[in-house]
């Protein structure tokens, strides 16, 4: 049994689902795994993890609205130190997910056709975020 770990950065630009997939299916090919899991943590209160379809743009679109009209933006929040984003953003956060775990077999992560895995920008300004990467695995 071999583990291996790395902090990836993703720089975003806005709002948003971000695709991840290539960049954490690269690192984990060269980890050199045939069978395992992977655990990706976000290590955000104001950003998430999903998987999700990689082919219709239009998911993404649908999303990033549905979100923004279930945790729009609002005075009438008590917390609003980093502006009028920041506690709809931890509200996204919440009712999204921070960490996501991916079995490996065959060497490849076990996602289907039409996955993808993102990270779900939820602050309007671009920030440098970090995820998590632990395999474990033969």
């Amino acid at each position: 049994m071999r583990q291996a770990t790395t902090i990836l950065t993703i720089d975003t630009t806005r709002q948003g689902l971000v695709d991840v997939t290539d960049k954490i299916a690269r690192w984990t090919r060269d980890q050199r795994l045939t069978e395992g899991l992977l655990t990706v943590f976000c290590r955000h209160t104001s950003a998430s993890l999903l998987i999700q379809e990689n082919a219709a743009p239009e998911v993404r679109t649908d999303l990033e609205a549905y979100f923004a009209r279930i945790a729009p933006e609002s005075r009438e929040y008590l917390h609003d130190d980093e502006g009028p984003d920041d506690m709809p953003a931890h509200l996204r956060t919440a009712l999204t997910q921070v960490q996501l775990s991916i079995p490996l077999i065959d060497g490849r992560l076990a996602l289907g056709t039409w996955q993808g895995i993102y990270l779900f920008e939820h602050r309007r300004r671009p920030h440098r975020r970090t995820l998590a990467l632990h395999l474990i695995g033969v």
